[in-house]
């Protein structure tokens, strides 16, 4: 499948993320979670495929990403950046492996707050994210993504770190294996992790090593 959407909405909402609203195509749908391959359409860009993660409701009648844009080299997070209201994107495969089982702990660093924030948004809706606690990690207050949604649905069962600055509301710590032990009683429930490639295989191997079964480790592999 591959399809051209118009985008409607293009702005920053951090320093570094940008959120993309564009039209959505007739019939579409996915999972909360999922992801899908996105390119610019521009001649020299079309076939730059990357995966960028559904932050929109499923019953929305648009399609909404929040991109970290990255200035520092010239590809197509850096064209995203230039990218704006009336230009056109195209979809092509939905993909990715996390998707909601039942209720349990979500570990997020940085732009991996993303896949959860569907998620999140459609349990929220049917009253159902009770007993779902969320860790985000971040270097700086500045780097938080959604930060006054995300207290307004968990409430006291969000853990908000950071591990460059020190501020009042926040843990100011990385989150290790002691900051695991001291910040969760059951490690038999579900947990989800998703962030940057050495956080996840850190946190997974401190989780396994803690007493969670493999099988209620969800996270894209």
């Amino acid at each position: 499948m591959s399809v051209i959407v118009k985008v409607l909405e293009a702005r920053f909402i951090t320093h570094n993320v940008k959120r993309f609203v564009v039209e959505k195509p007739l019939d579409f749908n996915f999972i909360p979670g999922q992801a899908i391959h996105i390119s610019i359409n521009l001649p020299e860009w079309r076939d730059q495929l990357r995966p960028f993660t559904f932050t929109s409701l499923r019953e929305s009648n648009f399609l909404e990403f929040m991109i970290k844009i990255y200035d520092d080299h010239k590809g197509v997070t850096n064209m995203l950046g230039r990218t704006n209201a009336d230009d056109e994107l195209i979809l092509h495969d939905v993909l990715g492996a996390i998707q909601f089982n039942k209720p349990g702990v979500f570990i997020a660093g940085g732009t991996g707050i993303t896949p959860f924030i569907a998620i999140f948004r459609e349990l929220y809706k049917n009253n159902q994210l009770r007993g779902n606690r969320l860790i985000y990690t971040n270097q700086t207050s500045d780097d938080v993504i959604m930060g006054e949604e995300l207290h307004h649905m968990f409430k006291q069962d969000f853990v908000n770190v950071l591990t460059r600055q020190g501020i009042v509301g926040y843990v100011g710590k990385r989150i290790d294996r002691n900051f695991l032990i001291e910040n969760i009683v059951d490690f038999s429930q579900n947990f989800y992790v998703c962030g940057p490639d050495n956080l996840v295989k850190d946190i997974i191997n401190h989780l396994t090593n803690l007493g969670a079964d493999p099988e209620t480790l969800i996270f894209d592999k």
